[in-house]
């Protein structure tokens, strides 16, 4: 892992919106469209190793489960910032929740 690929995977995190959320294929397919590089794994291990001082519970499975060993921490976030969720309340309801940066275009 590069320091410039952590640093654009939390500079993204950083910009979701309170009460959204992205799927962790979905910050490698954003941050690779400038990079070139990385996946949803690699994603993961950037929020493991470094995501702690972004809103890190804002990054989801594209089926909406919760970062694993933080589901509580996460949901109680969630539900403060009125995340849309599923019936059981257990996972984010991503068709209604998911967050995609407008692109930018070079001029």
């Amino acid at each position: 892992m590069d320091d410039e690929y952590v640093e654009a995977v939390l500079s993204l995190v950083e910009r979701i919106p309170a009460g959204r959320v992205m799927a962790y294929g979905t910050v490698a397919e954003v941050v690779g469209e400038s990079l070139a590089r990385g996946g949803p794994r690699l994603v993961g291990a950037v929020m493991a190793s470094y995501g702690g001082a972004v809103p890190w519970w804002r990054v989801v499975t594209a089926s909406g489960r919760l970062p694993p060993g933080h589901e509580v921490a996460a949901l109680r976030e969630l539900v403060a910032e009125g995340c849309p969720l599923s019936p059981d309340g257990t996972r984010v309801d991503v068709r209604r929740a998911a967050w995609r940066p407008r692109p930018t275009h070079d001029r």
